[in-house]
């Protein structure tokens, strides 16, 4: 039997969900982000993005204890969503978990270790990279990263990020604390500077460079760090991407950029997402003033 699939129509716009356009959002699982999941889907449940224009795929990477617990919470949305469809809107055009296991042979106490980050984070990217292969259909015109254990964002992100019309888009993620005091989260959002690519000409080619350690400092311009009273509209140019939160335009992933799960240009994983879609041509951007929390944590973003 032969298919012919014409996907010159599958568009991703700044008035997507006027226009139909269908969202997948992603999300890989560890047994530590499991007690989030509960937020999690009340956090998506509550966008104002169309539920029926929305479809969760979730990575389970280790272990069944983990896939059970989360099979618990998913059966537990959909009970809930199929009570209240007709009073409160439909209910999430689908949600699959994948059960694909993706050990990190790392020790606890070393798992934040500068030294160990590029082999954890190579795991991370063949688990996003799978994900990604596995859950993207051919009617999805964005895919949204999203980390399980944020605890809050504004209800109308995804209408707010995709009317600034760019290829891939970040928020500014900070750490939720008790005494709301401002505190930055993912630092893996960043500007290179005269003096980071100066740096990187004098460097080992396959040394990783990350943020967020003592051990080395880059010389980068954060995200985090940027002036946060411009206003929702001003975004600045990004080349590296955390994947606390980040919307991609599906296009830019079916072409090509993916997660390196190798060294490219210094960085690795969502990081050098950044790059590599930058290289290809396609816009990556920040909005300073777009804040989102992420659950107060020691463990750094990845």
């Amino acid at each position: 039997m032969s298919y012919y699939l014409n996907l010159n129509g599958l568009n991703a716009s700044a008035e997507a969900s006027q226009r139909g356009e269908r969202l997948l959002v992603l999300t890989p699982i560890q047994h530590d982000g499991v007690e989030y999941l509960e937020r999690y889907f009340e956090l998506l449940e509550r966008t104002t993005y169309p539920n029926d224009l929305i479809s969760v795929g979730l990575l389970v990477t280790d272990g069944q204890d983990t896939m059970d617990a989360v099979q618990r919470v998913v059966d537990a949305v959909e009970a809930r969503q199929h009570r209240w469809y007709d009073s409160a809107g439909p209910a999430f055009h689908e949600i699959i978990v994948y059960d694909r296991h993706f050990t990190f042979e790392i020790p606890i106490r070393k798992q934040d270790a500068y030294e160990e980050q590029p082999y954890r984070r190579s795991m991370m990217a063949r688990a996003r990279n799978f994900l990604l292969s596995s859950a993207l259909r051919d009617y999805h015109s964005w895919v949204a990263w999203v980390d399980v254990d944020l605890v809050e964002y504004p209800a109308t992100i995804f209408d707010d990020l995709m009317r600034a019309d760019v290829d891939v888009i970040v928020p500014n993620c900070l750490m939720a604390r008790a005494d709301n005091q401002y505190w930055a989260y993912d630092k893996n959002n960043w500007q290179e500077t005269d003096y980071s690519l100066e740096k990187q000409k004098w460097i080992d080619p396959d040394f990783i460079l990350m943020e967020g350690f003592d051990n080395i400092a880059t010389g980068r311009t954060l995200l985090v760090d940027m002036p946060t009273h411009l206003g929702d509209e001003h975004k600045v140019p990004l080349d590296g991407v955390g994947a606390t939160f980040t919307l991609v335009k599906s296009h830019v992933h079916r072409e090509g950029a993916n997660f390196p799960a190798f060294g490219y240009q210094h960085e690795i994983d969502s990081e050098a997402f950044g790059k590599v879609a930058r290289s290809m041509g396609f816009s990556v951007y920040g909005i300073p003033s777009y804040r989102i929390y992420h659950a107060e944590k020691d463990t750094i973003a990845l």
